[in-house]
């Protein structure tokens, strides 16, 4: 005998509210909140809504992507005992965060690898493919993240691709929800690609539990659409054959989309040599490689030409962690020129090779009024 859809409702919401991982769970609270102000709601189930609330602690996540959601049970059974009084019902968190500076503009639990490449992985619920994919670093991979929900991951997703023309293909792997009920985000995003928005910015045919995108325009999805070859591969978890697919795509990369809607904008800046040195007030550094020992060797000299440091190791990144410990540079750009100074005796040094410092950290090098601009120790006092 089918049971009661109240029934169903009471049972749901009450094994929830007994969870703690449900307590601090936007999907719980919110559905919680929006069955409150129905007339059930009101009437046959406002003591139970009640001591749901008294639940509640401070919300921590919006889903977690549970093999069973019980909320999303108790939801879908209010739908299909009052279709018309859910159809208004904001069931699912659907506020977006607010955006930032910088690319990705929406924070999230993506991996980015760089900016100018064409493909953006989403790994559905497979979330340890996110650090392998990000650890081996495929030739044309953008970013790589989860999805978890049909509405807020797919908003997410389409936002900070838009704030990316560089991005043109959109890789879908991993494994979609597996839910008794819930988020199918794999599917709906198919859905998205081959059926588009219904009128009510409904994906239509998607079958997850709440695929309305309230965040995004309707401009902005189609231009999404535009913008990107969707490569749908759920159910592939071989980082091989995903590895594959991400060279592949970006092997017929047709370069950067050219209609842009307004998002957020990414500087691209000229980068010019410097017109003059200026002295580091920490002093300078003489670098050399030791041969015989294999060491890197560093000189640490005042500004006033005093030797007052050696450093010895057998890596930059030894050398200018330890230059920064001790308070060496007091300039990003000294910074810079130690770390690839390092970089060019390291090399050296590996290949057996010879090697002589720059001494002229800038072509145009102009010298100041009291010293040479030089990094050695001559006298020019």
């Amino acid at each position: 005998m089918t049971q009661n859809p109240l029934d169903t409702i009471r049972e749901q919401i009450k094994t929830a509210a007994s969870l703690a991982k449900c307590h601090k769970c936007g999907c719980f609270q919110q559905t919680t909140e929006a069955l409150a102000q129905t007339e059930p709601g009101k009437q046959e189930l406002s003591g139970l809504l009640e001591q749901a609330r008294s639940t509640f602690v401070e919300k921590q996540y919006d889903c977690l992507g549970c093999a069973v959601c019980y909320p999303a049970i108790a939801a879908n059974a209010f739908a299909e005992a009052y279709p018309e009084q859910s159809e208004s019902l904001d069931l699912c968190p659907t506020e977006m965060p607010e955006e930032r500076a910088g690319w990705p503009p929406l924070p999230g639990e993506y991996q980015v690898a760089r900016y100018a490449a064409p493909v953006a992985v989403v790994t559905l619920n497979s979330e340890a493919l996110v650090e392998q994919l990000k650890a081996k670093q495929p030739e044309g991979m953008a970013v790589v993240g989860p999805m978890h929900t049909e509405n807020l991951g797919i908003e997410r997703v389409i936002q900070n691709i838009l704030a990316n023309p560089n991005i043109r293909f959109l890789l879908v792997c991993g494994e979609d929800t597996q839910q008794a009920v819930g988020h199918l985000p794999g599917q709906s995003l198919e859905s998205l690609f081959k059926y588009g928005l219904d009128d009510n910015m409904r994906i239509a045919k998607a079958q997850g539990k709440r695929p309305y995108l309230k965040n995004v325009t309707r401009e902005q999805v189609q231009t999404f659409l535009e913008q990107i070859e969707l490569v749908s591969s759920i159910g592939l978890t071989d980082i091989e054959a995903i590895s594959e697919q991400i060279r592949a795509c970006a092997a017929r990369n047709p370069g950067p989309f050219e209609r842009q809607i307004e998002t957020r904008k990414i500087q691209v800046v000229r980068a010019q040599d410097a017109e003059r040195f200026v002295a580091d007030a920490a002093g300078f550094f003489v670098i050399y490689p030791d041969e015989k020992r294999g060491l890197l060797i560093v000189e640490h000299y005042t500004p006033t030409g005093v030797l007052d440091c050696i450093i010895e190791g057998k890596t930059p990144v030894a050398i200018y962690m330890e230059a920064i410990d001790r308070q060496l540079i007091s300039r990003l750009d000294h910074a810079a020129y130690l770390g690839r100074e390092l970089d060019r005796a390291y090399n050296a040094l590996a290949a057996g090779e010879p090697y002589v410092q720059d001494r002229v950290p800038y072509p145009n090098e102009k010298t100041q009024s009291g010293g040479c601009g030089c990094n050695s120790s001559c006298s020019a006092a």
